[in-house]
């Protein structure tokens, strides 16, 4: 199917003491353009919308042409949040798209082959998102004290790309958008109308580069 994949690398880079992560160098590459490769690779992604600050959009783009992307279609300025910033982008993909793809430019070592199961899911089932099983015992807190433990082998870590038909993720945002709604996570969109979204299991190298010791961690991942 037609997937449309927005890549949104809008955010402030707080927690990188003000360094954008996305232009960070990564192997013989930037982050950006790592990421963009993945998708590039994808055969049925056929565009790529990047979502970035107004002034690292030269950068990105000059970063694109060195990395060989011919899918690029376009290069958007984000808004105030997560959610704004993406819907700027998915206003942008073509007519012809039948999956949107909404992936975070930090994650620059999701596989292909990951991408290419969660379209497959997302193209049964409506929505579908990346992630894995999570590793530790979780405590829910409050005020300092456990109230629960829920049972491990119901959660997962959530990752991106979150891949969503096309129509089912524009009545998300209509919705959100009509009841004033601001979601970090592009699955809530679509569980807030009840549709249903499939956990497609990747793997633990699918990291989010957050913290500057992510970048080393992510070179080191590379280069296995």
């Amino acid at each position: 199917m037609k997937t449309s994949a927005v890549i949104v690398c809008a955010g402030s880079s707080t927690r990188m003491g003000g360094v954008n992560k996305i232009l960070l160098p990564l192997g013989e590459r930037r982050v950006i353009g790592v990421t963009m490769q993945a998708f590039q690779k994808c055969e049925d992604i056929t565009e790529i919308i990047i979502v970035a600050r107004e002034d690292d959009i030269p950068a990105i783009r000059e970063e694109a042409e060195a990395a060989g992307i011919t899918k690029l279609a376009d290069c958007v300025t984000g808004g105030a949040t997560r959610q704004e910033s993406v819907i700027n982008g998915i206003r942008r993909i073509s007519k012809e798209t039948e999956l949107v793809a909404v992936h975070d430019g930090a994650r620059p070592l999701v596989k292909p082959e990951h991408i290419e199961k969660v379209i497959k899911d997302a193209s049964v089932f409506g929505g579908a998102t990346l992630g894995v099983p999570v590793k530790d015992t979780i405590k829910t807190v409050e005020d300092g004290l456990i109230t629960d433990t829920p049972p491990r082998k119901l959660l997962y870590i959530t990752q991106t790309p979150q891949i969503f038909k096309r129509s089912l993720y524009f009545e998300g945002v209509d919705f959100a958008l009509e009841h004033g709604l601001d979601f970090t996570d592009d699955c809530q969109l679509v569980e807030a109308i009840g549709g249903k979204v499939a956990m497609t299991v990747g793997d633990y190298t699918n990291i989010k580069i957050t913290t500057p010791e992510d970048i080393k961690i992510a070179e080191i991942l590379m280069n296995m």
